[in-house]
């Protein structure tokens, strides 16, 4: 069904409109939740939705239920990095979020590591090791060329999975291990020590930041999903000049790695005061608790009007 953007919301109405979460992703059990939540908001607003798990659904069934839009609730490998958005554009069918190339370049912390210095876009020293390469590396060295303790993060995993600190070489040696059992490529990434934010993008525009604490060695699985002790500030506490700035560097990011639509940015401040930006989340976490709907509450927009806006966003021109 093609529209225009000067359409009439009743006309997206119309529509059917499939939301697709689970899948066979690491991100699985995030994904049911983020996949529940966007369909009941979206219900709650009027839409007709269907709820498809594509571990169980194959993709081509989309057809046969005549889905006219699809609103990706997949997170991870094979509904963040491309892949997904690929099929999609094959059979036709628009969808919600950033297109293929920049899914893919986002979902890949070596690649965006690498256009975000080539851009300018300030962020921590690193260096990336292939799985091939491990047995001839001096762990050794590579402590020491980036400041004595790493970051250790696949190259294609999200939510902290598969990521671990490491200041000593057999912490880096067994970090490896681990990280290699998800992916053959790993960036090792020098240690920031200073606080964090993220900050939500949609459309072109950045919503309050937000400032996360936790008292684990960093924002890591638990602390994201399990933990009880995890702080989230919203307002984060920085002053307007520094939220703007967090909030134009993150806009910068976004565009940089071709993301589109919707998303977040990830961002720490190192001990001198400069931001160092992590890594573009293009379908973050979308429970009713996560990061992206805090910042849209405070923004002033419910769950509701939050999945309804994302969705809009992906009628094109």
């Amino acid at each position: 069904m093609a529209m225009a953007l000067d359409n009439p919301l009743e006309m997206l109405k119309q529509e059917k409109i499939a939301v697709l979460y689970g899948g066979n992703s690491a991100e699985r059990d995030v994904s049911l939740k983020s996949g529940q939540a966007i369909a009941k908001g979206l219900e709650e607003a009027g839409f007709n939705v269907t709820l498809i798990d594509t571990k169980t659904v194959p993709l081509t069934d989309l057809l046969d239920k005549n889905i006219d839009r699809v609103f990706i609730a997949l997170h991870g490998r094979g509904g963040e990095d491309g892949c997904l958005q690929g099929a999609l554009e094959y059979l036709g069918i628009p969808y919600t979020g950033s297109n293929v190339l920049g899914s893919s370049l986002s979902m890949d912390k070596v690649r965006s590591k690498q256009i975000f210095k080539a851009c300018d876009i300030p962020t921590a020293p690193f260096t990336i090791v292939n799985k091939a390469d491990f047995a001839t590396l001096s762990l050794e060295n590579i402590l020491a060329e980036l400041g004595g303790r790493v970051m250790v993060k696949p190259a294609n995993e999200g939510s902290s999975i598969g990521m671990a600190q490491a200041k000593t070489i057999e912490q880096l040696r067994n970090a490896l291990i681990e990280a290699f059992g998800f992916d053959r490529q790993v960036l090792l990434e020098a240690w920031i020590d200073g606080p964090e934010y993220t900050v939500t993008i949609l459309g072109d525009k950045a919503l309050p930041a937000i400032h996360m604490e936790t008292p684990r060695e960093f924002y890591d699985y638990e602390a994201k999903y399990q933990s009880t002790s995890t702080q989230y500030h919203c307002p984060c506490g920085l002053n307007k000049r520094e939220e703007s700035e967090i909030q134009a560097l993150s806009i910068k990011a976004f565009n940089a790695t071709g993301a589109q639509g919707w998303g977040r940015v990830d961002i720490m401040q190192n001990q001198r005061g400069e931001w160092q930006v992590l890594e573009v989340n293009t379908v973050p976490g979308m429970t009713e608790t996560s990061l992206v709907p805090k910042a849209a509450k405070v923004f002033g927009l419910n769950f509701s009007e939050l999945v309804t806006q994302i969705l809009q966003l992906s009628v094109k021109e």
